[in-house]
């Protein structure tokens, strides 16, 4: 098993300890292209075709509805 399927699982089984660079590590290995808004925005949007999620960088951990979002996004 690999690191990053090692990660998923892990994301899977408890989605309320996951930090943003962890789930954005994920996305964009999926294919998901990044951006954030300009003015020093704390949102960031993924891309990947018509497919949108967005996730905001606050605290120490992404709260668990974003990840279950993205997981979602990605197919999983």
């Amino acid at each position: 098993m690999s690191k990053l399927e090692k990660l998923l699982q892990r994301i899977k089984n408890n989605p309320k300890t996951v930090r943003f660079e962890e789930i954005e590590k994920l996305l964009l290995r999926r294919g998901f292209n990044e951006s954030q808004a300009g003015g020093g925005s704390s949102h960031y949007t993924f891309k990947k075709d018509d497919v949108f999620v967005t996730i905001p960088r606050h605290g120490k951990f992404v709260e668990e509805i974003y990840i279950r979002q993205a997981i979602v996004a990605m197919g999983l």
